[in-house]
């Protein structure tokens, strides 16, 4: 049984900074692509950043210059470093797991983990 386990959220003010993890357990072998979305109240999820094991990431436009995704594949894990934060980034942040192969079985898989809250506060 595959489990993201997320860490890092919380509340802080604005222009704070904060910074989320993400752990792949239960026998995962590699992953393709490693990303944080998020969703606010009313609104649609969206792709906050992501990387791939080649290391090429990509990031939501409003996120760029004060947001960074890092990973480390010896512990399939993902980091999001998020900087200057303000209101708009209030939401919950969801860790993907895209494409990822499993010790124990043939194909690939995606996985979401629970959500982890932020909340910037004036």
């Amino acid at each position: 049984q595959v489990e993201l386990r997320e860490s890092g959220g919380g509340l802080v003010q604005t222009g704070g900074s904060l910074r989320l993890a993400c752990a792949a357990w239960g026998g995962v072998f590699t992953i393709d692509t490693m990303g944080w979305y998020r969703q606010a109240p009313g609104k649609q999820r969206e792709l906050v950043a992501s990387m791939t094991r080649a290391g090429s990431s990509r990031y939501l436009d409003s996120v760029q210059g004060r947001f960074t995704i890092s990973r480390d594949d010896s512990r399939n894990s993902v980091y999001l470093e998020m900087n200057n934060l303000n209101s708009e980034d209030t939401a919950i942040y969801y860790c993907r797991a895209e494409g990822a192969v499993l010790r124990s079985t043939i194909g690939k898989y995606d996985y979401w983990g629970q959500g982890t809250q932020i909340t910037v506060s004036s």
